[in-house]
């Protein structure tokens, strides 16, 4: 477990990666106890400087003794890179945060979304599990309808930017843009399709099944982080031609019959949850406004009609932050509260 201390040395490998850059600008944004803070990336980015809290950090590359003396390690790198490092950092006594999906559904790892299951991370051995961007905003929706009314099925939607692909993905949607607009040919790397002005439902790799390993990891971490295998879930995963905030269209079916104003009570009072609600006033939550905000909006809360027990919902939420650097920088401060 994290040991008790005024101040803390902290890592964040992958630091210049978006998500990346997002760990160190909210650890700093929270006032984090950070005593020192070091920065790990590929090769291509050594000598690079990161700035926090009125300094350049520099950004070095992983060796052998690179943990020696660090408290706490955010990686957001890739699950090969992590396979590799973590089980290194947690043998040098750091207590890692993982948000490559490497360790998500391993059983002897938690996976915490600190709004719903805080408790599991008594049970860590070293390492605990970041969700998948895409469950996080779902999770802190699902869990507070499912404590009070049961959820049997979900059916989601999802519409998520290209942040959510790494900094490439930006680059590519911004120059894609201009290109169209300026009737110039195209150039495809980050995405298997233009992305500009254009909506593709694949991300990640498909498996066998017919569906991708995004909509598969939603489905497999909600009921993990819920604690009910239980729960039916089917996703479909679209990416948008949005630079920032993941959206979710969620259709939810419960066991006891709940209205689409207890929903909203039950939402309004949930933790880490903003209800945005009044769309006769064309009031919904959108990625525009959302952007850079720690919470997860919900609205357009209306009650199904083609089943008895049915609520559909809309979310949106900031990917970079709490569906990545916030909900990693949030578990690291209950592990404080806990040693």
């Amino acid at each position: 477990m994290l040991k008790k201390r005024k101040t803390y040395t902290v890592a964040v490998v992958g630091a210049t990666g978006a998500v990346g850059e997002e760990m160190v600008a909210t650890l700093e944004q929270r006032v984090f106890p950070v005593e020192k803070l070091r920065l790990f990336a590929s090769e291509r980015s050594e000598g690079q400087t990161l700035n926090y809290d009125g300094r350049d950090v520099p950004v070095e590359i992983l060796k052998s003794d690179s943990f020696k003396g660090i408290d706490l390690v955010f990686f957001s790198a890739g699950p090969e890179l992590s396979s590799t490092w973590v089980p290194r950092a947690v043998k040098a006594g750091c207590v890692v945060i993982d948000n490559s999906g490497r360790w998500s559904m391993d059983p002897e790892v938690p996976l915490v979304v600190p709004e719903v299951n805080v408790h599991d991370l008594k049970k860590h051995k070293g390492i605990i599990a970041n969700p998948n961007c895409s469950t996080v905003q779902m999770v802190v929706v699902l869990k507070p309808i499912h404590d009070a009314a049961s959820i049997k099925r979900v059916v989601v939607t999802t519409f998520q930017s290209v942040s959510g692909a790494g900094k490439k993905a930006l680059e590519e949607l911004m120059q894609q843009t201009i290109d169209v607009l300026n009737f110039r040919p195209l150039e495809t790397q980050a995405f298997p399709h233009q992305i500009a002005f254009n909506c593709i439902p694949h991300i990640d790799s498909f498996l066998d099944n017919g569906y991708t390993q995004e909509e598969m990891a939603m489905v497999d971490e909600s009921k993990k982080i819920m604690g009910d295998d239980t729960i039916r879930i089917t996703a479909t995963a679209v990416r948008v031609p949005v630079f920032r905030c993941h959206a979710e269209s969620l259709n939810i079916e419960t066991e006891r019959k709940i209205t689409a104003d207890e929903v909203r009570g039950i939402l309004a009072g949930a933790p880490g949850v903003i209800v945005y609600d009044a769309p006769e006033k064309d009031l919904y939550p959108l990625a525009i406004d959302v952007a850079d905000k720690d919470e997860t909006y919900v609205g357009r809360i209306r009650e199904d009609a083609s089943i008895d027990n049915g609520i559909n919902l809309w979310t949106v939420t900031d990917n970079l932050r709490k569906g990545a650097a916030l909900n990693a920088v949030q578990i690291a401060e209950k592990l404080i509260e806990m040693a």
